[in-house]
């Protein structure tokens, strides 16, 4: 099924490559505009933001909580009538250090709030809380896709895995642009996108 999309695009192998081209830019223009300075940090306010930012120009959902029941696999993301609650219980949740951090991120992607572009949205999420809490961030370089997408599958259940991974990867790098760039890159990899480079757009 396409998703509908503002720029009125019916071809699957069409969209998924303008999703990605606009999306990374925007990612891009995020950083380097300074915008990513005004995120509200651990929130699902700031998550809204971010994936606002990123969607726009493509979406009409883009930083709308989802209005559908969605699920990946057999996993079913957060039931629609519980969304709402679950994501204030998420804003409370404690991070003042890294279990705490991946603890929240685990259960801001079991809520899974939005259409489409959770994961892309929730990883800038994640560093950004990460960087603010205990000055690092993930260098998502470092994460191998296959572990990254089966310790997260795993990790409603058991969460030791994803935070093994994560924890191996972090870095002091905080402001470093080339890492931040890399890492949307990666992110998109995770997903299947790995059409254009975000530095280049």
């Amino acid at each position: 099924m396409i998703l509908n999309n503002k720029l009125g695009i019916t071809d699957q192998i069409e969209l998924a490559k303008t999703e990605e081209k606009i999306s990374k830019h925007k990612a891009k223009q995020l950083f380097d505009s300074g915008d990513i300075d005004n995120v509200e940090v651990g929130t699902y306010a700031g998550l809204a933001f971010i994936h606002a930012y990123l969607f726009d120009e493509i979406y009409d959902f883009a930083g709308k909580m989802r209005d559908v029941n969605i699920a990946k696999g057999n996993f079913r993301f957060a039931p629609l009538m519980y969304l709402e609650q679950s994501l204030q219980h998420i804003d409370a949740m404690p991070q003042g250090d890294f279990d705490e951090i991946i603890e929240k991120y685990v259960e801001m992607n079991i809520a899974h709030p939005f259409r489409e572009g959770n994961g892309r949205s929730t990883r800038i999420w994640l560093d950004l809380i990460l960087k603010k809490e205990i000055q690092q961030v993930v260098d998502w370089n470092q994460v191998d896709k296959e572990e990254y997408l089966s310790a997260m599958e795993r990790s409603p259940v058991k969460d030791v895995e994803i935070k093994v991974l994560l924890k191996s990867a972090l870095t002091d790098q905080i402001d470093d642009r080339s890492l931040f760039m890399k890492g949307i890159d990666v992110s998109y990899f995770y997903e299947g996108y790995s059409e254009f480079k975000t530095e280049e757009l």
